[in-house]
Parts: C-alpha cells; sequence; structure tokens
C-alpha cells in the first residue's frame, strides 16, 4: 500500500486518539490500552513499509505519549473482574456485534436444515444422534415423560460433565476459527443441525411443547454459548482471511486476542447452563409460570449482555468521548 492511502485510510483515528491524549481529562484507560493496540500495529506497519518517513516519525511520538498515559497514570482496580464484565467488555464487543450476528444466522440456517431433514427422512436424527439416544428418548416418550434422560445422573455428576461438555465443544468452536471463519462456520452448522433433528424428533412424535418448554430450561442458555463461542471463532477467522492494512501476523495476534475476550466472556454463561441441567432440569413437572420465568429470564440475559447493553456502554463512552475533544 502506498503511503499516501495508508495515512488517508487511517489518519481520521489517529488525529481522534491524539485530541483524546491532549484533553488530559479521565479516560477509561483500557479502552485507551485498546486504541493504543491499533496505533502500535499501524507503528509495526509503518516501520516495515515506510522507514525514514514522517508518518512513521508522527506514529512513533503518538505511541509514546499514550504508551505513559496507559501505564505510568494508570490505576489498578480492585475490581477487576467485575469492570471486565461491567463495563471493559460491552464495551468492546460493541465493535464485534456483526460477527454475533453471522453467527445466529449461521446457526438458525441450521436448525432449519436440520429440522426439514429429519421431517422428510426419519433416519436422519438417527444418523445425526446415534440409534442408543434415540431409542432411548423413544421409550421415555412412550412412559410420558419425553425430558427423562435429564433424571438418570446424579446432580453434582451431571452438572460437572455438562460444564465441562459445553467448554469443549465452545473452545472448538473457538478454534476452529484457527481455519479462518468457515471453520468456525462449519461447527456452527454441525451443532445446529444436531439442535434441529433433536427438536424435530419431539416435533415428529408429537410431545413437541412438553419437550421444549423442559429443555430450553438450560438450552437458551446452552445454545446461547455455541453461538457466542462461534462468534469467537468468527472473529480470529477473520483476522486471517481480512488483514486490511496490517500484516498478517499481527492481524492474527489481534484477532486471537480478540476471540479470547469474547470466550473469557462466556466463563459464567457456562456455569449457569451446567447448573440449570444438573440441578433444575430434572424437575420436568415444576409448575409452568416457574418454568417459562427462567426460559425468560434466560432469553433476556442473553439478548441484554450481548444485544443492548454494549451499544448503550458505546453510546455512553461516545459521549464522554466528543465531551473530551471538544
Amino acid at each position: 500500500m502506498r503511503e499516501a492511502a495508508f495515512v488517508k485510510q487511517n489518519k481520521e483515528k489517529w488525529i481522534a486518539f491524539e485530541r483524546a491524549l491532549d484533553a488530559n481529562v479521565k479516560i477509561n484507560p483500557d479502552h485507551l490500552s485498546d486504541l493504543y493496540i491499533h496505533l502500535t500495529n499501524d507503528l509495526a506497519f509503518a516501520q516495515t513499509y515506510y522507514q525514514n518517513s514522517n508518518t512513521l516519525k508522527y506514529l512513533n511520538s503518538l505511541a509514546s505519549q499514550a504508551h505513559q498515559k496507559i501505564y505510568i497514570n494508570k490505576k489498578e482496580s480492585k475490581n477487576t473482574i467485575v469492570d471486565f464484565f461491567k463495563t471493559d467488555f460491552p464495551l468492546f464487543f460493541s465493535d464485534y456485534q456483526k460477527e454475533f450476528v453471522y453467527a445466529i444466522i449461521a446457526f438458525f440456517v441450521a436448525i432449519f436444515i436440520g429440522s426439514l431433514s429429519t421431517i422428510y427422512d426419519d433416519s436422519f436424527v438417527r444418523l445425526i444422534l446415534g440409534d442408543g439416544y434415540v431409542n432411548r428418548t423413544l421409550e421415555n416418550i412412550a412412559k410420558g415423560n419425553p425430558t427423562a434422560i435429564y433424571q438418570e445422573a446424579g446432580q453434582g455428576g451431571m452438572f460437572l460433565g455438562i460444564t465441562i461438555n459445553n467448554i469443549r465443544v465452545g473452545m472448538l468452536c473457538f478454534a476452529f476459527g484457527l481455519l479462518t471463519s468457515l471453520g468456525s462456520l462449519y461447527i456452527i452448522l454441525n451443532n445446529g443441525i444436531m439442535v434441529g433433528a433433536f427438536f424435530t424428533m419431539f416435533y415428529n412424535e408429537g410431545v413437541t411443547f412438553d419437550a421444549w418448554r423442559v429443555i430450553m430450561l438450560h438450552g437458551t442458555i446452552e445454545l446461547s454459548i455455541i453461538v457466542v463461542c462461534g462468534a469467537a471463532g468468527i472473529i480470529l477467522g477473520n483476522g486471517i482471511l481480512f488483514p486490511e492494512t496490517y500484516e498478517r501476523k499481527y492481524s492474527f495476534i489481534n484477532s486471537a486476542k480478540a476471540g479470547l475476550k469474547v470466550m473469557v466472556s462466556t466463563i459464567p454463561l457456562f456455569i449457569i447452563a451446567g447448573f440449570i441441567e444438573g440441578f433444575i432440569t430434572r424437575y420436568a413437572f415444576m409448575p409452568a409460570i416457574l418454568n417459562w420465568l427462567i426460559v425468560i429470564a434466560s432469553a433476556a440475559l442473553i439478548i441484554w449482555y450481548y444485544g443492548i447493553y454494549p451499544r448503550i456502554v458505546k453510546n455512553k463512552y461516545e459521549q464522554v468521548y466528543r465531551a473530551q475533544a471538544a
């Protein structure tokens, strides 16, 4: 890329960053740190391709100022974990919500494929879930308890086993991003087809409502974890596919860090989903109102934290930033 094109593409970001530094007012240090990472990537690019240029000198000076403001004046918070989930991650994730939307779309497309395949081919669900699981579920349906499988294991053991399995699936979604974002999309599609076949099996047996309201007690968060981890994998994979102005190596490192942040955000979800499935889902015949309250609360948590809240935090900080730059 020509130096002039590089400057034109990034100058507004640099100028805005410079104004924020010159304002000499309180700026969220972790947000400033994220901006600093982008700046150092531009600096590395300039050092490689525009040696001894004015652009390189300018970026060196700007990076030096940012380093001092971040690492000399930064105060360590006593509530780092709380700050991460309350402010830092939502602000960060507001820039990656499109990847989350892509993962949602892919997941629902896969559910549709799995459902349609099961409706038109009774053997498809056995191919996906296995004969043993399907036969045991059909036996439970015949006995009048479609979700009895969730009552068979002990609570503590089930909680631990399910949590570990959810983590395994989530890590797989993320890790396949190393094969580019198509790798993570592949895992999302696999899981979505499985879910579609699973629910359609109950539909074919005429117990859709009884099964769905019980399974979604834990399934609302559990399935959301797959989508969120899939989004983390897409972020990772996009860094490999679309380095933009950065060297592919730097783009990969940045996207890997971004994806890991998304993965960290799912830790409480892994625990909550495992707890619900291990300790609550077994009570299939609880009052319907309690059942639906748990499902609705779980859905609201996901929609709020990954959909609405990041935008609120971003708007808040943009208002503060504009006031500082004025």
